[in-house]
């Protein structure tokens, strides 16, 4: 158990946090399922716009780390390509 007044207050925030994360980290997910099961090339890159800009954000809060982020990016791409 926490002894001091601080770190009750910092196990608060960190669940609080940790709850912000994870619904972003799965939204984000979500919606790159989505792209990739996109068969239309131009309804693909409007989505991409806004997954890019998902992806960056997570990288930012450093929710996932920049090469990860760099790496999805790099491969949707690759597959609105493709299509």
């Amino acid at each position: 158990m926490a002894n001091h007044k601080s770190a009750l207050k910092r196990i608060r925030s960190n669940e609080s946090k940790r709850l912000v994360n994870k619904y972003k980290h799965k939204t984000t997910r979500n919606a790159i399922k989505k792209l990739r099961d996109t068969s239309d090339k131009k309804q693909a890159q409007e989505l991409f716009v806004d997954v890019s800009s998902m992806i960056d954000k997570l990288a930012k809060k450093n929710i996932i780390h920049a090469n990860k982020a760099a790496n999805l990016k790099s491969g949707l791409a690759l597959h609105i390509a493709s299509l």
